[in-house]
């Protein structure tokens, strides 16, 4: 994952925070993040022309309303991994002793250091400068970050898929063999929608950044590294709900979703979070 040139992951993290500006500006936003478009800059505004905005929107609001009910039920530190221009810290609604850890690239920390320079976070707030595909660099940073955690919650929103499947067994089982995780927080979409998303966006990426995880065993590739899925929140059905689909894709509605540990080209993506 290259750090710093437009066309790479750090791009993404410009469109992501573009997409929560556009949320924040709707008059009936689901979530308000006042920061993002300043996060996002002149990147946010290249935003892939076939991606719709509403995946993303609704992706955050269902991540958010985990992480709340996550610490509600004794959660005492959060690490996110990826966190690229994430600013939950600043903008949730967070206990203040909760210890939130943040671990990405150096460029891209640096810069949202920058940007956030006068701004306050709501808890305890750590940034790491870390290559977390590193394997011994990622392994010191978990278990300096998880140090005097009892219950954790780990984040990797937007990080799985753009590895290899033999990547994510290798974290699925890093992060089980730490006792103090105990939850795990993900997005997973079928092969379907990696091919639609590989079509927008694989033209604006390094060949090394382009997605590629979208396993057909789906939750099930979780379970083989002892992980349980908790929740799994239908992207689609969530935006049902907020109204936020175009008209004719209400009328898939009436159609069962697939299996989420059998899936295939049909479109499905959904926010998990999974238990030990």
């Amino acid at each position: 994952m290259s750090e710093t040139k437009a066309g790479t992951v750090s791009e993404t993290a410009h469109w992501i925070a573009a997409y929560r500006a556009m949320e924040t500006n709707r008059p009936d936003a689901i979530f308000r993040d006042p920061l993002a478009a300043r996060l996002a800059g002149p990147l946010g505004d290249k935003v892939p022309k076939g991606i719709p905005p509403w995946p993303m929107i609704v992706r955050t609001k269902l991540i958010d309303d985990l992480i709340l009910e996550s610490i509600n039920s004794g959660v005492d530190r959060v690490l996110n991994l990826a966190a690229g221009l994430d600013t939950r810290p600043y903008r949730l609604v967070l206990p203040k002793a909760l210890r939130w850890t943040e671990a990405d690239f150096p460029a891209i920390t640096a810069l949202k250091e920058t940007a956030l320079a006068s701004e306050k976070p709501v808890c305890e707030l750590i940034r790491e400068k870390i290559d977390l595909s590193d394997t011994a660099a990622r392994a010191e940073f978990l278990d300096r970050a998880l140090a005097g955690a009892r219950n954790a919650l780990v984040l990797t929103e937007g990080l799985l898929a753009y590895l290899e499947e033999s990547a994510v067994r290798t974290l699925a089982d890093e992060l089980y063999a730490r006792p103090q995780v105990r939850f795990w927080v993900i997005d997973l979409a079928s092969p379907g929608i990696l091919k639609r998303m590989q079509k927008a966006t694989d033209t604006r990426l390094d060949a090394a950044d382009r997605l590629k995880f979208a396993p057909t065993s789906g939750v099930a590739f979780f379970e083989a590294s002892k992980w349980k899925p908790r929740d799994i929140l239908s992207m689609y059905r969530a935006a049902l709900r907020y109204d936020l689909v175009p008209f004719f894709m209400k009328l898939f509605q009436f159609f069962p979703d697939p299996n989420p540990r059998k899936l295939d080209n049909r479109p499905w993506g959904a926010i998990v979070r999974l238990e030990r």
